[in-house]
């Protein structure tokens, strides 16, 4: 579904995170939307109203769809933040289910 770009060559340096407790690696300098697309990631939160899966739509920082939690922080946009090394990566689940 998505191809990597030359610029971030996966023959090039990689940065090593967690998702779900998962450990995946992406191309440095990869948004992090991306960098769990490109892993086979597609859910990233739950809606906080049905609990419906939602994942990442624009990839540009304006329809919300990709919040997770990055190193316990939630409401993170994963299209706004470059993965790094030893990034937690969690999904963002409705307020109810969260610890």
């Amino acid at each position: 579904m998505f191809k990597v770009t030359p610029q971030l060559d996966p023959g090039g340096p990689t940065v090593r995170f967690r998702f779900e407790g998962r450990e995946l690696q992406a191309p440095e300098g990869m948004n992090l939307a991306a960098a769990l697309l490109s892993n086979g990631e597609i859910v990233f939160r739950e809606s906080p109203v049905t609990g419906a899966p939602r994942g990442p739509f624009c990839l540009m920082g304006i329809c919300f769809e990709c919040l997770v939690v990055i190193d316990g922080k939630s409401g993170r946009q994963a299209c706004m933040v470059d993965v790094a090394e030893n990034m937690d990566i969690r999904r963002q689940r409705r307020p109810e289910e969260e610890p």
